[in-house]
């Protein structure tokens, strides 16, 4: 088929406008800050790949890394005796190493751009685990206004936003809203952390949940407590099924 003359026009100028940018502000990796060469996006090739492999097999259920041959058909020790209102969470990888720094620097305010890069990769990544969830919208976990405000930008929302592009499902941020403003919870205990989000989360009466599945979408997964009552919101409000997407998820329950 003819290409026409005004479509390879714009084309070649995007093209050239890109290679000169190019020049003037040379691609560098979000991760280590690396130059990239030609055949490299967004992150070099030695921080895609420690991005990207997950060395250790995962539950199904809480998405903590588990030994070979763990028995997770219940979940795994850590979340057996757990009621979650999710139905089973996915990782990235461990909140541990370069993950668990660029996780960190998603919390300031210069981070959105590393959000929207992360989430581009993790669509990627895991493009065939998150399509088999078969979710009908993606709802990030909010921040309460005041702290949206501070930072200037919801991660969990830059995130999800690039995984409903990928999985070509709506992405309804003001679905789901924060009611009330909680402590940071670094150096709570479980039970502490449980507590303090018990409530905190309200689906909006307008919000057309009723009979979906939702992927809900959240940088950190450490005790489950915060995914865990954002998700009993949206059940409450009718979603037949909650599952989590972290980008990293604790070591263990305790970790912050």
């Amino acid at each position: 088929m003819a290409v026409k003359p005004l479509t390879f026009a714009g084309r070649a100028g995007r093209q050239l406008a890109q290679g000169m940018l190019q020049l003037v502000f040379p691609a560098v990796c979000g991760a280590c800050g690396r130059s990239l060469n030609s055949e490299e996006s967004a992150f070099c090739s030695a921080c895609r790949s420690i991005l990207t492999t997950d060395l250790f097999p995962t539950c199904p259920r809480c998405a903590a890394g588990v030994g070979p041959h763990a028995a997770v058909e219940d979940g795994c020790p850590q979340c057996r005796d757990s009621h979650f209102q999710f139905e089973q969470a996915i990782r990235l990888g461990p909140y541990d190493g370069l993950l668990r720094e660029l996780v960190l620097r998603l919390k300031h305010s210069m981070g959105e751009t590393l959000a929207e890069l992360l989430g581009e990769l993790w669509a990627e990544n895991a493009q065939a685990r998150l399509r088999d969830v078969g979710a009908d919208v993606v709802i990030p976990v909010p921040l309460h206004w005041w702290r949206r405000f501070r930072r200037g930008y919801n991660q969990s929302e830059a995130l999800s936003s690039r995984l409903a592009a990928r999985l070509q499902v709506p992405c309804r941020p003001r679905w789901l809203r924060r009611i009330r403003h909680t402590p940071q919870q670094t150096a709570q205990t479980p039970s502490e952390r449980k507590e303090n989000v018990r409530g905190a989360f309200r689906a909006q009466s307008w919000a057309r949940l009723r009979g979906k599945a939702v992927l809900l979408v959240d940088d950190v997964l450490t005790t489950g407590s915060t995914c865990n009552e954002a998700a009993r919101a949206l059940r409450a409000a009718g979603a037949v099924r909650v599952v989590v997407a972290v980008l990293a998820r604790s070591r263990t329950l305790g970790n912050p």
